[in-house]
């Protein structure tokens, strides 16, 4: 026998049920997620939900059209990891701007304030993942809305007629927007 085959014996795959959350192997083809919203102007596919995971994280297919993005944000819970696939984003961190490009690995801890904007011409994709998984995912599904094919999705965070709503719902999972809110 080899050695991988009696490790993988000796250490069976199993799920793990708890409650609706599950840890399996998963595979998503390409294209393909759980579900995809509209969410402050960017379409977000869940590719790996925290209950596929057990909780450990989720990640997601974010497309941002250019100039476009959430606005400022501290996520309190998680640490956000971003892989930029396509297109160009402009990250500010702290205060401090970072353009990144097609092959870009970005990671922000939690307590660090940021937020991004897709810049150039073309509609820019990322890979992003939230350790632990499961609050944004709970987030999202507030204040985001179902896409439909041929759907241009929501207007930018700033033009959304429930923006002081949005702070509301945000503030409950942890995530803290802190830009002046007038309604």
């Amino acid at each position: 026998m080899s050695h991988t085959k009696g490790v993988a014996q000796a250490n069976k795959t199993r799920t793990v049920v708890e409650g609706k959350r599950e840890k399996a192997v998963a595979h998503i083809p390409p294209g393909e997620g759980a579900r995809s919203l509209w969410v402050m102007g960017e379409l977000v596919t869940y590719k790996l939900p925290s209950q596929k995971t057990g909780g450990a994280y989720s990640l997601f297919e974010v497309s941002t059209r250019p100039e476009e993005g959430p606005p400022p944000h501290v996520q309190h819970r998680e640490d956000e990891f971003f892989y930029v696939m396509e297109g160009e984003y402009e990250f500010l961190i702290e205060g401090r701007a970072i353009s990144v490009g097609a092959g870009s690995l970005l990671y922000i801890p939690k307590g660090t304030l940021h937020v991004h904007r897709g810049v150039g011409e073309e509609l820019g994709r990322m890979l992003v993942s939230q350790t632990p998984g499961g609050l944004y995912e709970r987030f999202f599904e507030e204040v985001g809305n179902t896409a439909v094919d041929g759907d241009s999705g929501t207007l930018v965070f700033e033009d959304q007629p429930a923006m002081k709503k949005i702070v509301e719902v945000a503030a409950t999972y942890g995530i803290e927007i802190p830009t002046p809110i007038a309604e």
